[in-house]
């Protein structure tokens, strides 16, 4: 079975929740110190997108509608 995510993205990942537990994380909008995990993860999946790497793409809300 294929790899979802590339090895570039894998250590992008790594790379961000290591300097999330240091506390050196920043977010790029607001610039403050980032304290989740899941968005660590998402600054890291962000920027390897940019790249280019082989990561999936962004899973969008979707409305639910009325019956």
């Amino acid at each position: 079975m294929a790899r979802k995510y590339s090895k570039g993205a894998a250590k992008k990942v790594k790379r961000a929740l290591h300097k999330k537990k240091r506390g050196t994380l920043k977010s790029e909008r607001s610039g403050r110190t980032v304290t989740s995990r899941k968005q660590a993860i998402a600054i890291a999946l962000s920027e390897a997108r940019k790249e280019g790497t082989k990561v999936p793409k962004k899973k969008t809300g979707t409305k639910k509608q009325k019956t």
